[in-house]
């Protein structure tokens, strides 16, 4: 029977990570069809009774991403972000390569402190009116920030859903993130902004004519109301304060968010329909779907089998578990995204430690391994899939197989860069 349950739990994971890896249905149905062929299997055979799928959810996590992604909603439909974009654009002064820097950077940081779709969604359709002005071609400058996105998303706790829940599963706090990957994450940064520079000159340089039509943007006129923009600017800044003092304050991060959306909701008082309107359901669904499955493989006991087969082929060596799990990591990111890479990873972690060996420096090898290698693919994150999505309007569409040429060697160069990381943080003691 005990065999019998853990063929049912493997059977039920693996054709659901097939049917969203296909894209027969969208991954967020795909995924919720297999946590409901879990659960039911579960009880059926009295692996995985109701009280232990209820657990499985990562409340802290689904709040967070509920919380944040509410409270940027709002602050979006105020033009900031446009906003920022613009400014951007314009302090570049019309010089396509210092634009190319800019806007770089500019994704790089707000992808640090907001969530990637909600960056992307907002500077990309601002660069291809840039580049159209300019006269330039807007893939270089698209795939640059699609990869600075994913780059910047993994410096900080709430910089990407994967980090979410692999500080809540690690018990990570945000500035465990700020000491620990997002140093990694800025060499990261300036390595790949370089190359993809060094890669696209011929595309971006030069000064052109129209530059003058650049300067003369008004970013003022893209923020719809600037009283309610400074009141969730404030509110993002307070909210971030109290992320870096959550672990002496004792509050979880879940927690935190769900206070900056609440005081939100009694500084402006928005109805209900433009409270949720930025909340991505799909997401929301598609994570809590996967925590049901993983939650299912682990109380089948898959997880636990596979976990002691991988500590026993390691030696139980953390620093080969580390780098084993980064670059596993890394490329479930490249073929399925960096979503369900990271809840799979998180339980076969969470196995590993069970078996007694140190995992601390497997959570950051974990956490620089899907943010990085999600940089890989389109696949790699929801963002990437916004990012070529977009490119498409524009008379430059990014196509598969140009991303797959232009950013996955540097992709796999920056998880070389991070192996290192993780080698000398190993030995130094940084990530014990």
């Amino acid at each position: 029977m005990h065999v019998a349950t853990q063929a049912t739990a493997s059977a039920i994971f693996v054709a659901t990570y097939v049917l969203m890896a296909t894209g027969v249905v969208h991954r967020a149905l795909a995924a919720l069809a297999g946590a409901v062929a879990m659960a039911t299997a579960g009880i059926l055979f009295g692996f995985y009774p109701m009280a232990e799928v209820a657990a499985s959810l990562d409340l802290d996590t689904l709040w967070l991403l509920f919380a944040m992604m509410a409270l940027v909603g709002l602050l979006r439909e105020t033009g900031f972000f446009q906003f920022l974009a613009i400014r951007a654009a314009k302090l570049a002064r019309g010089r396509p390569l210092v634009l190319f820097i800019s806007f770089g950077v500019t994704t790089a940081v707000a992808s640090m402190l907001l969530d990637n779709v909600t960056t992307l969604l907002t500077v990309i359709p601002v660069t291809i009116s840039v580049t159209e002005i300019l006269g330039i071609p807007a893939q270089p400058l698209i795939l640059m920030e699609a990869v600075a996105a994913n780059v910047g998303g993994a410096a900080t706790l709430v910089g990407d859903p994967p980090n979410i829940l692999i500080g809540s599963a690690g018990g990570l706090t945000f500035n465990d993130f700020l000491t620990r990957a997002a140093p990694v994450a800025l060499i990261a940064l300036v390595f790949s902004l370089a190359v993809l520079l060094l890669r696209f000159r011929s595309q971006v340089e030069g000064r052109p004519e129209q530059a003058e039509t650049l300067r003369q943007m008004d970013e003022r006129r893209a923020v719809s109301d600037p009283s309610t923009m400074k009141k969730l600017v404030g509110l993002l800044i307070l909210t971030f304060v109290l992320f870096i003092l959550h672990g002496p304050l004792g509050l979880p991060p879940g927690l935190v968010a769900l206070i900056g959306a609440s005081l939100g909701i009694y500084v402006l008082r928005p109805s209900v329909e433009t409270f949720l309107r930025g909340v991505e359901w799909d997401l929301l669904i598609f994570l809590g779907s996967l925590f049901v499955l993983t939650g299912g493989l682990e109380r089948s006991g898959v997880l636990n089998v596979l976990s002691r087969g991988i500590v026993r082929a390691t030696g139980s060596s953390p620093l080969v578990l580390a780098l084993m799990v980064l670059w596993v990591g890394a490329i479930l990111s490249w073929f399925l995204s960096s979503v369900p890479a990271a809840v799979t990873l998180v339980g076969l972690v969470r196995g590993v430690a069970g078996a007694g060996v140190p995992v601390t420096p497997l959570w950051w090898a974990l956490a620089l391994g899907v943010g990085l290698g999600a940089s890989g693919s389109p696949l790699g994150s929801a963002s990437n899939l916004i990012a070529q999505a977009l490119a498409q309007r524009s008379r430059y569409p990014l196509s598969a197989r140009l991303w797959l040429r232009e950013a996955g060697l540097l992709t796999v160069a920056t998880c070389a860069m991070a192996s290192l990381f993780v080698w000398l943080g190993v030995i130094t003691g940084w990530y014990l």
